[in-house]
């Protein structure tokens, strides 16, 4: 019988026999979407929240892609669990006295709010596709289907007065506003789970829930920035009379038709506005990483010997390089730079998506790979091809598939919910 773990793991010098790296790369992608999540959300509550109204376009779009990516935040714990069933138990028997079981409890709260939320930003958006699609005679296939999805989810509240208006507005503020430090705490409990960790050294740091909640804030916002753009620049070419298959906005709407110079103009103007707050976010998350690793080397607790080796020999490269050296200072430069374009915001937000992935693995790999006598060291060898169920699930595709799932279902999303679409019945 093969040990769950061992097919990946390369261990040197002296480890203990049942010592292996037991948490894989889904346990790497379970903070990183969760945090992807949240950061979204946080975007989105700048102009719902901070009336930040130069952000109006992409934070209605943040707020979409936020709710395609929460179902995907569970799928990682799903494909790492060996009995996926039994994940329905932590919502089924809530309790604070589990980490895990307590996250169910967060995780159906945010749910519920940004639903909720949503709900309020589209409702005259829903009334008035009600109202449009119940007055054509030869509706489509997809129109029928849609015409029944809204009307299930207008839940009977058809008062577009004023005055109804008005209280989606501030309902919407009330929930985006509950909405930040509850999914903070959605994001920052990964981190208390790491870093309540007594046994090992890499983990226990009381820093470790603030610096996952500010990078969090990083990845969401960058993601937003370069899914933002690639969207858009599917619909310029749709502008030009190609690619329309590519926006399912456009089945059974009436969009509303923008120039490749309008969409231009409005690209250049969110990615940018969004960048700014992207450097503000990631240089108070640079700082306590920093703080965190000066911290740690000042101190010179009982394990720093053992640290030091993970952190300057065997995972230099990961550490200094990959997340520090690509991930933080080349991003943070291009963005520090005056007069910042649109392709050099992008490049920097793949680079901080790469850099907190990077952050992510180095602390759910990196605190894996010294063994508990401290005088040996794991390897983790990341299954690309997969030859068994559980290296497909523990491997390359297994992640792959877990990137790939919050694009497919903000797709069918957007058919009902328009990201894009410029409305003036869909609130704010």
């Amino acid at each position: 019988m093969v040990v769950h773990g061992e097919a990946w793991t390369v261990k040197d010098l002296f480890v203990l026999p049942n010592e292996y790296v037991y948490w894989s790369i889904q346990i790497v992608m379970y903070p990183y979407m969760t945090g992807l999540v949240a950061g979204a959300f946080v975007l989105s509550s700048l102009y719902h929240v901070f009336g930040v109204e130069k952000l109006k376009q992409i934070a209605r779009f943040a707020l979409v892609f936020s709710f395609a990516l929460l179902p995907v935040a569970m799928l990682p714990l799903l494909l790492h669990l060996t009995q996926p069933l039994r994940g329905i138990h932590v919502l089924m028997t809530p309790h604070f006295t589990s980490a895990i079981s307590a996250f169910g409890i967060v995780f159906m709260t945010y749910a519920c709010i940004v639903a909720a939320e949503i709900w309020f930003v589209y409702r005259t958006f829903i009334v008035a596709s009600v109202v449009r699609l119940s007055a054509k005679d030869n509706r489509t296939v997809y129109q029928r289907l849609l015409l029944q999805i809204y009307r299930v989810i207008s839940l009977g509240a058809m008062d577009v007065s004023k005055e109804a208006v008005e209280s989606d507005h501030k309902a919407v503020k009330f929930l985006a506003g509950l909405g930040i430090p509850v999914a903070c705490f959605l994001h920052g409990y990964a981190g208390f789970i790491f870093g309540s960790v007594k046994a090992n050294a890499l983990w226990m740091t009381p820093l470790m829930p603030v610096i996952f909640i500010f990078s969090a804030v990083v990845s969401g916002i960058a993601l937003c920035i370069v899914s933002y753009y690639v969207f858009m620049e599917i619909r310029k070419r749709a502008a030009k009379g190609g690619w329309n298959f590519f926006l399912p906005e456009t089945i059974g709407h009436d969009r509303a038709e923008f120039s490749y110079e309008e969409l231009n103009s409005m690209q250049d103007h969110e990615v940018k506005m969004t960048s700014k707050y992207l450097l503000i976010f990631m240089t108070l998350a640079l700082t306590l990483e920093v703080l965190d690793m000066i911290f740690r080397g000042y101190t010179a607790v009982k394990s720093w010997d053992a640290l030091r080796q993970v952190i300057y020999v065997h995972d230099f490269t990961q550490i200094f390089i990959m997340q520090g050296l690509l991930g933080n200072v080349i991003p943070f430069i291009l963005l520090l730079l005056p007069r910042i374009t649109v392709r050099r915001a992008v490049s920097a937000s793949l680079l901080v998506l790469l850099g907190v992935f990077m952050m992510r693995w180095n602390v759910v790999i990196g605190g894996q790979a010294f063994s508990l006598t401290f005088n040996g060291f794991m390897h983790y060898s990341l299954p690309i091809i997969p030859n068994s169920i559980e290296t497909f699930k523990e491997g390359l595709m297994g992640a792959l598939l877990v990137v790939i799932s919050p694009f497919v279902i903000f797709y069918f999303l957007n058919m009902v919910f328009p990201a894009f679409m410029e409305d003036k019945s869909a609130t704010h």
